[in-house]
């Protein structure tokens, strides 16, 4: 059973030295603690869980963060390092006993090196906003989270975030040389640098990914990439969800990579196309996005074979981008798939599961299955190459019923990921929302073994606690 852990009560008992500390530390203006103020950062992109924090504090540099954690760490206060906020597992919730470190001030771009390709940038800066700094040099930076234009990159690196292009390209610790971070205790540790293959364990590894579990990050030094001669997507429409999956299947198990594929079925067709305009077949089951890149010669003979391969599935329509602006809308619509699913639905859960490519069409059809016995619809809209899936269930948060039901439904489509060979998280991590499934996925050794990590990082349990672990464990 999953019992959240207990308040720190002599924390609370102690707000206001905590306070007048952090005021001591930073500017005025950089500590939070009025409750109104406060409001904003109750809950993140999982909005369904809410708690006010203790406070908040907004360092600007490195310096400041060892400050507040030498203090914090002093006084046996919990931290929840916050990007953001748009974390849809709740990774950046906070507790009554914690203080939110937002990094949101640490939006400076540090270094930019096209010689050896890499860029240095604070925590706080945005996903997109690297690629805006270096495109003029004909680079840019290949993880596109959907939230990319608000979410910044200490939080990619704490969920190892992907995006569209990560079937090619790779996730964020594919793109990563080095981080600055800071432990629990306030010391600073740098981890890789500027090249490839630093010496040592493999800590860079390790901290990507692990949701501010075990230092906060505050620097990140990414690799950035030669952007390619040009890009074209293509448009292919089926009569089924499954027979959408079982093309997805053909087309990797062909041995081909494209930049991006991408599925989405007729209710997410349908949002987006209202949204975007882009000409989506709205008289489709399911949709791909296919993207490829490279000289015009490279692209003409990719979407020659991939359109070879569709064709075997019969699809109800097929059409290549004949611009760069047709592209544009065609990524518009999916780019804003999440906000444009708000449209037809008061709600919704998105999921986040992967599974291996060949199961694909199988696990559409029991996501079907569980669709009509749970009662809620489902929009589907996901990484389709590298089976990265994000069901979005669509419910009524103001009826207890469909809340109870969407949530149980959802938890049943992560149990179905693990079935099949997969695992829990793509890319979202695992937070709050997707805990008390941890023990689906690992057994009890496995998962003291992760403990023991958290633990030599984080004997206090202090760094964004009541994540990731089930908490009756966490609390032990």
């Amino acid at each position: 059973m999953d019992v959240e852990p207990p308040l720190h009560e002599d924390v609370l008992a102690r707000r206001g030295a905590i306070v007048a500390g952090l005021c001591r530390l930073l500017p005025e203006d950089a500590v939070i603690s009025d409750r109104a103020r406060l409001r904003p950062y109750e809950t993140d992109g999982m909005a369904s869980e809410r708690q006010v924090p203790l406070a908040v504090a907004l360092p600007s540099t490195t310096g400041e963060v060892v400050a507040v954690m030498r203090f914090l760490h002093r006084e046996g206060v919990p931290v929840v390092p916050r990007g953001a906020g748009t974390s849809l597992s709740g990774g950046a919730l906070p507790r009554a006993d914690a203080v939110v470190l937002g990094m949101m001030r640490m939006h400076r771009i540090l270094e930019v090196d096209y010689a050896d390709r890499f860029a240095r940038v604070q925590a706080g800066v945005t996903n997109l906003a690297i690629t805006e700094a270096v495109q003029k040099g004909g680079f840019f930076y290949a993880p596109d989270p959907s939230s990319q234009l608000a979410c910044m990159i200490g939080g990619n690196v704490a969920m190892n975030a992907g995006g569209a292009h990560c079937l090619r390209y790779g996730v964020t610790t594919n793109n990563l040389l080095g981080l600055t971070v800071v432990t629990a205790e306030g010391d600073v540790v740098e981890i890789g640098g500027r090249h490839v293959d630093a010496a040592g364990y493999d800590w860079l590894g390790l901290l990507t990914g692990s949701e501010g579990q075990l230092a906060v990050v505050t620097e990140v030094t990414v690799r950035i990439l030669h952007a390619a001669e040009g890009a074209r997507a293509m448009l292919v429409a089926f009569k089924a969800n499954e027979v959408a999956g079982a093309c997805v299947a053909a087309i990797i198990a062909a041995g081909i990579i494209p930049v991006a594929l991408e599925f989405m079925d007729r209710p997410a067709i349908a949002a987006c196309e209202a949204f975007a305009h882009a000409g989506y077949p709205l008289d489709a089951e399911a949709l791909l996005i296919v993207e490829v890149e490279g000289s015009a010669a490279e692209q003409d003979a990719l979407l020659a074979r991939i359109s070879g391969i569709c064709a075997r599935f019969e699809p109800v329509s097929l059409r290549v981008s004949a611009s760069a602006e047709e592209s544009a809308a065609i990524w518009k619509g999916r780019k804003g798939a999440f906000g444009a699913v708000g449209r037809i639905s008061p709600d919704y859960l998105c999921m986040d599961g992967t599974i291996p490519t060949g199961r694909l069409a199988e696990v559409l059809a029991r996501i079907g299955e569980m669709s009509g016995r749970y009662g809620l619809k489902v929009a589907n809209i996901f990484h389709a190459g590298d089976g990265n899936l994000h069901p979005l269930i669509l419910f009524d948060a103001n009826d207890a019923d469909s809340q109870r039901r969407a949530e149980e439904f959802g938890a049943e489509i992560l149990r179905l990921c693990v079935e099949v060979g997969g695992c829990l998280t793509g890319e979202h991590g695992v937070g709050v929302e997707k805990r008390p499934l941890m023990g689906v996925q690992f057994n009890p050794t496995e998962l003291a073994q992760q403990r023991r990590i958290k633990e030599a990082f984080d004997p206090g349990w202090l760094l964004n606690p009541s994540k990731v672990f089930p908490a009756a464990d966490a609390a032990a």
